[in-house]
């Protein structure tokens, strides 16, 4: 995805309706400084300068959908005790409904004490009950559901094995979604994931899928391998294999698989990166993302949170940022023409149509970027056939060109409007086109129809030629000899 589709993206936040499904916890945080050692025991003591209640389990996924701008609806059982009268004031402040929230008398609402000094968190305590609710509750919770469900474009399932979520109750549940194509996306729990089968996507950590798929992780192929096994066995849409800081690997229905490296700066705190991706990766599925587009953009929100201290959130000005940090890295977008070839023909598969054009681009220029970003227009993704600098001394003489070809790409793939860079080195892209088969064919308004490279090939398949505009008075030559005018005589 370019930075403009995640934009695009972002701005629609504020129509999606997300359903949360799971185990509500409190979240405490006491801060404070550790400088000295208990007379009493061999333990540091905290004397503690801050105090902070926070939504926990489930509802840190509340709290990254609200951040993101979304419309969220709550489902959960909480105990009749004072934290869960804490937890429903907590939803109440940020303007979410509690109808969904249910009563158990028996039940004492989770608790979960984090004490931390500076950035390193030095004790937890948990207070919880994990006893299953009862099938009457939880037909309650489903009726609930059944009543609600057409008001919502996606249900996440927070499941942190407190209960809440049962076997009958995650059965109906994927069910549910499935007659009425809502996604069921799950952060699943526990060693037994039969409970999860046929869910939309599920966003298990590398820990929990070792567990889950009997595959001890020690290597990539391991975790390539655990990986499969899951989506496989429980016949997924797709499934996130969560790897902390070091990114995430999707899995997908068609058998491809996919590595995205985070790209946090620094990290301090993994705990709460899951409720990211899935709040994220669930709600991009809402808008009308493909899963790959969706795993992207929760890839970016995962390095943001991973960089905080405790569990966090991520705001869309966060991830836009973090989207124009990733496309600086323009490596990502040179590929030999093989590679790009196999990944075309998937693009081409889900129905993006594919622009073309090329040239030499040496010393770029307004023009040049004009004229780029008038082709990424007309269509989904733009591949810009780059010729070599053997090509361009062919075709130009010996003294051009003016910047090398690895330069040239790097410029090249930092603009947001090209997705790919292919270099070749013969005297034209015939046989580059051949191999890539564009849906559109670009050339400038200095061509004719006939006179383009390629239209033969791109018009036998259904494609077309499309012929843009130059700005006048722009063009490396005439860079070349302004300088020699002003500056030659130096």
């Amino acid at each position: 995805m370019i930075r403009s589709e995640i934009e695009n993206f972002l701005s629609r936040l504020n129509h999606i309706n997300a359903l949360v499904i799971g185990d509500l916890m409190l979240d405490e945080y006491l801060w404070g400084k550790a400088e000295r050692i208990s007379p009493e025991a061999p333990v540091q003591v905290v004397d503690v300068t801050r105090e902070d209640l926070r939504l926990g389990g489930a509802g840190n996924v509340v709290n990254n959908l609200v951040a993101l701008g979304c419309r969220v609806g709550v489902v959960s059982v909480l105990g009749e005790d004072g934290d869960g009268r804490l937890l429903r004031s907590l939803l109440a402040d940020q303007g979410i409904a509690v109808d969904g929230i249910f009563s158990d008398p028996g039940r004492v609402t989770s608790r979960k004490t984090r004490v931390l000094a500076g950035n390193q968190q030095m004790l937890r305590i948990d207070r919880e009950s994990k006893d299953p609710i009862g099938e009457n509750l939880a037909r309650r919770l489903l009726d609930h559901v059944r009543a609600v469900a057409d008001r919502f474009q996606v249900i996440l399932v927070s499941d942190y094995l407190k209960g809440v979520l049962t076997d009958f109750l995650l059965r109906e549940l994927i069910a549910l979604g499935r007659e009425r194509g809502i996604p069921v996306v799950i952060d699943p729990k526990g060693d037994d994931y039969g409970k999860y089968r046929g869910a939309t996507l599920l966003t298990p950590n590398r820990k929990e899928a070792q567990k889950a798929s009997g595959v001890a992780i020690v290597d990539e192929a391991s975790l390539l391998k655990a990986g499969r096994t899951l989506r496989e066995r429980l016949n997924l849409d797709a499934l996130v294999l969560t790897r902390s800081e070091e990114g995430m690997s999707l899995f997908l229905g068609d058998g491809r698989e996919l590595h995205m490296p985070t790209k946090a700066r620094e990290v301090f705190d993994v705990s709460g990166a899951g409720d990211t991706v899935l709040s994220v990766i669930g709600v991009g599925l809402a808008a009308g993302l493909s899963l790959e587009q969706a795993a992207t953009v929760s890839n970016l929100a995962a390095g943001v949170v991973v960089g905080k201290v405790g569990t966090s959130t991520v705001s869309p000005e966060e991830i836009l940022q973090a989207a124009g940090a990733a496309h600086a890295d323009s490596d990502l977008k040179i590929r030999n023409r093989e590679a790009l070839a196999m990944l075309l023909e998937r693009e081409r598969q889900r129905g993006k149509r594919i622009v073309f054009t090329n040239g030499c681009f040496d010393l770029l220029h307004v023009g040049h970027v004009k004229y780029l970003q008038a082709a990424r227009r007309l269509g989904d993704l733009l591949v810009l056939g780059l010729n070599s600098d053997a090509s361009i001394r062919r075709l130009k003489g010996p003294n051009r060109p003016l910047i090398s070809q690895d330069e040239r790409a790097h410029i090249l793939a930092a603009l947001d409007c090209i997705d790919h860079v292919v270099l070749f080195d013969e005297d034209t892209p015939l046989e580059l086109i051949r191999l890539l088969r564009p849906d559109i064919l670009v050339k400038g308004g200095d061509y004719t129809p006939e006179g383009v490279v390629g239209k033969e090939i791109v018009e036998s398949y259904g494609g077309r030629v499309e012929l843009i505009q130059f700005v006048d008075g722009k063009s490396t030559t005439g860079i070349v000899e302004k300088i020699l005018r002003q500056y030659g005589g130096e």
